[in-house]
């Protein structure tokens, strides 16, 4: 478990951070300690207000509130009494379990955390020295707390911060498990602007959601399945109700994410990617294109229409967590736009795949008079002049001569 306290003056701030990740469905207001009636139908106001009165009483304090955040293991096993509990023996350890709280569960993030709302002025009007509470207080608390409720210890916990995701494998581990993890990890970490975006990222880490047919009872009800993919992109083992994950990854929770910013930086550096390898001189082809985009962890995605036509792009950052469409990044990174760089280089290719080796060989040694007058390589320059023709060829001035030779002798 790490723990991190930070204080202020004026616990409005931090109430308005946590209620809007609320109304955004990234965290659930989990429980309350010295409110007097329903917290949960209470609004931000009156919230503040209760607050309020308590720093009222000692105005002369400034530094009066107090940001606490208590961030777990992905591994670590939390019930909802369990972590009360945690909860409650932390607050009580570091002197405010007499305090006006609120806990906030967020949900925004691979690993669980919570974030606590509090004062230091006490119901006499005295204030709690809050003075290296961090090293005082707190960090004997967070030890005893992970010994008596088995939590990972902080080292390691700060490690599995920073641990990449990776796509699923079937039968690696248990099914149920690892499409759990991963759901839940890429609905709080990415930033998706529709269930499309959203989908686009469950495959590339080979995992997918369905709604059903559009006449089905699953689709009319949102309801929502989540299947592993194998190597080929086709379903494989036993599909799971969103229901059935802990994190309740529904639809109408997903939706709730839908509006979320996405950073303008975000946006400038994705951009600035694909210009270093579409305003090069010389196109790209469309495997290279993407491979190339692979290296740098942004995967690309074309959407084809029933007769093969591409008609949309979606590109997916893994290193900001966001989700682009190509129009979205610009007029510029549409899927014309973009299909267009690649597409003359293409037929370039599949003409001269046509030419046999031994053919431009041939050819090599016919124009060997000409040569002297090539910039470009001979056996190269040559081809692509006969591309240029490819119907006609370089045969056809000897055949012209013949034919007014012909006509000559007629007359």
């Amino acid at each position: 478990m790490v723990a991190k306290i930070v204080s202020g003056k004026n616990i409005r701030g931090i109430l308005i951070y946590n209620e809007t990740k609320v109304e955004e469905g990234q965290a659930t207001l989990f429980m309350a300690s010295g409110f007097a009636g329903e917290v949960s139908g209470m609004n931000l106001a009156q919230k503040n207000q209760r607050f309020l009165k308590r720093t009222m009483l000692n105005p002369s304090v400034k530094t009066n509130a107090l940001h606490i955040t208590l961030n777990f293991h992905s591994t670590d096993k939390l019930d909802a009494d369990k972590l009360q509990g945690v909860v409650s023996d932390y607050m009580e350890q570091i002197g405010f379990g007499d305090q006006p709280y609120l806990v906030y569960l967020h949900e925004d993030t691979h690993h669980p955390h919570v974030h606590i709302a509090t004062t230091n002025i006490q119901a006499d009007g005295k204030r709690i020295d809050i003075h290296g509470i961090a090293y005082k207080l707190s960090e004997g608390a967070r030890k005893s707390l992970e010994q008596k409720y088995r939590l990972v210890v902080a080292q390691e916990g700060k490690q599995e911060q920073g641990v990449t995701l990776r796509p699923a494998v079937y039968g690696e581990s248990p099914t149920r498990k690892t499409i759990a993890n991963l759901v839940t990890a890429v609905m709080r970490q990415y930033r998706y602007g529709s269930f499309a975006e959203f989908n686009a990222v469950l495959k590339s880490y080979n995992l997918v959601a369905d709604r059903g047919a559009e006449d089905s009872r699953m689709f009319e009800n949102k309801g929502l399945i989540y299947s592993m993919l194998d190597e080929s992109g086709q379903r494989i083992g036993i599909p799971i109700k969103a229901s059935a994950i802990s994190a309740k990854p529904t639809l109408i929770k997903l939706e709730k994410r839908f509006g979320l910013k996405k950073e303008k930086t975000h946006q400038a550096a994705l951009r600035k990617k694909i210009d270093a390898l579409l305003d090069r001189q010389h196109s790209i082809t469309k495997k290279g294109f993407v491979s190339t985009l692979k290296k740098q962890q942004v995967d690309v995605t074309f959407h084809h229409n029933a007769h093969g036509r591409v008609y949309g792009l979606t590109f997916i950052d893994h290193n900001t967590k966001t989700v682009f469409n190509g129009s979205e990044l610009g007029k510029g990174y549409s899927a014309a736009a973009v299909t267009r760089q690649f597409e003359t280089e293409n037929s370039l290719v599949k003409q001269r795949a046509l030419v046999p080796e031994q053919q431009i060989k041939t050819y090599d040694v016919a124009v060997t008079e000409s040569q002297e007058d090539l910039t470009l390589p001979k056996t190269i320059s040559y081809l692509d002049m006969v591309l240029s023709d490819s119907d006609q060829g370089y045969m056809r001035p000897s055949v012209k001569k013949k034919r007014k030779k012909k006509k000559q002798q007629n007359l």
